[in-house]
């Protein structure tokens, strides 16, 4: 294994919910690794990552709820137009209530779910298309642990709520749609693969539940919560001729979570 097979220089990656939590510190790590990027979310997020972040010209930041599909369809048919076809795609939105499994409707599972998969499917598709037409591409969809387990209720003392149902559905789906772009568009030289984060409490939580960020860790085999930037290197190497050979798989990042 060379450097240079983890490189991206002058690649162009589209980023949805690059200005978030987990998106931040995966833009700066593509930046460092040479790549041009587009950076998506929601209102003037960012906008305000790129000021706060101190990202260089080789971020352009571009605001787009993803649930609105109309919207959505039509600004990545635009940038397809005026940046041509990006060499890589990262989806990392996400939606879901918080609610409880006796408290949550079925007209707010449908939406969670439309802002899961929905929204998913159609950034993903278009972008796979046009990826195809060129013979070349990689997108990584972003799932999570509780795509591939449930929460332990026991985790989720009082006043936390265990991860909602409809959240693990979408992001169990989210894998399905890895699966199904890479290998309907593997004869044509495109790449899909999905990433499940486990345990990544954002800086509040952590601060505001100390308990409940422990409990979190006593379940990790490697005795802690993950570290924001340690999702980066996973989105890079599934970006990068690193994993040339890899297609339609999930790679968890997790600190061992989903192996007991």
């Amino acid at each position: 294994m060379h450097a240079p097979l983890f490189q991206l220089h002058q690649r162009d990656i589209w980023v949805f919910g690059g200005a978030g939590y987990l998106g931040r510190p995966v833009v700066t790590q593509l930046l460092a690794m040479g790549a041009r990027v587009l950076c998506v979310d929601m209102e003037d997020r960012a906008t305000h990552a790129v000021a706060e972040s101190g990202w260089n010209d080789q971020v352009t930041p571009a605001s787009l709820n993803v649930n609105e599909v109309d919207e959505a369809t039509q600004f990545v048919e635009s940038q397809l137009v005026t940046r041509g076809t990006p060499h890589g795609l990262v989806v990392m939105t996400f939606q879901s209530t918080a609610r409880r499994l006796d408290e949550l409707s079925a007209a707010e599972f449908d939406a969670a779910n439309h802002g899961n998969l929905t929204a998913t499917f159609s950034l993903a598709r278009p972008v796979a298309a046009a990826m195809a037409r060129q013979g070349r591409g990689s997108m990584v969809l972003f799932s999570s642990m509780y795509g591939s387990v449930s929460p332990d209720p026991r985790v989720y003392k009082e006043p936390m709520t265990p991860n909602p149902i409809e959240y693990g559905v979408g992001k169990a789906g989210v894998q399905q749609m890895a699966r199904y772009f890479g290998v309907h568009h593997g004869p044509h030289g495109v790449r899909c693969n999905s990433i499940s984060p486990g345990p990544f409490p954002n800086p509040k939580v952590q601060v505001d539940h100390p308990d409940f960020v422990s409990r979190l860790s006593s379940r990790v085999p490697m005795g802690r919560v993950g570290h924001a930037s340690e999702i980066a290197g996973a989105v890079v190497f599934l970006l990068s001729d690193a994993s040339s050979f890899i297609t339609g798989q999930n790679l968890a990042v997790d600190g061992g979570w989903t192996a007991w």
